[in-house]
């Protein structure tokens, strides 16, 4: 397994070469065949705990898509849609996801101004922005956490804390540890609300 994740890692790192051949007009044809109905046709998903794709990353796109197709992540849908996808697909996929704007906060959950500044104060002791960047916009294979779903960022972050998930490396297992249920909420909320 471990030796799956590091494959797939490398892999990944080996990428940004190939990103200029990444075709985001094949990769809007193709997610509208499979993507938008779950991840929505802006890359902004309305669906409860699934993430927005618009502005993350091509890089980590890529990577978790490898990921999946590779079985070496473990959500069953994604599985399913990853097998056999070609490297093409995955990364024209990604470069058309990478190219849409990322949204605003989800209006649907107000502002907590309790929560929010609960959240702001865990951030810096974690550091969250040194991979994350400092506006949480993503970078490589590190993904774009700023606006995305709240919900779906609680649970990827108790996931990591209580070792049901791991990433291409166990910097984001080691980040959690020792949160609270509420502390990783007030993280999910602050973050949620970011522009």
């Amino acid at each position: 397994m471990r030796l799956s994740v590091l494959a797939a890692a490398f892999l990944a790192a080996a990428l940004p070469g190939a990103a200029l051949a990444q075709d985001a007009a094949r990769g809007a044809e193709l997610a509208a065949q499979s993507c938008v109905a779950c991840h929505g046709a802006n890359g902004r998903s309305q669906t409860e705990d699934i993430p927005s794709l618009a502005g993350q990353p091509a890089d980590f796109i890529t990577l978790q898509m490898i990921l999946f197709r590779e079985r070496i992540r473990h959500v069953e849908l994604m599985n399913d849609v990853a097998a056999n996808m070609p490297d093409r697909d995955i990364e024209d996929l990604a470069a058309f996801f990478a190219s849409l704007p990322p949204g605003p906060p989800d209006e649907r959950r107000p502002r907590d101004a309790a929560l929010f500044a609960a959240g702001q104060a865990l951030i810096g002791p974690r550091h969250c922005g040194t991979c994350h960047v400092s506006d949480f916009g993503g970078r490589a294979q590190i993904p774009r956490i700023a606006a995305q779903r709240e919900e779906f960022l609680e649970r990827a972050m108790l996931e990591y804390r209580d070792g049901r998930r791991a990433g291409a490396d166990t910097q984001m297992n080691g980040a959690v540890v020792g949160l609270s249920n509420g502390d990783i909420a007030a993280i999910a909320h602050y973050l949620a609300q970011l522009d």
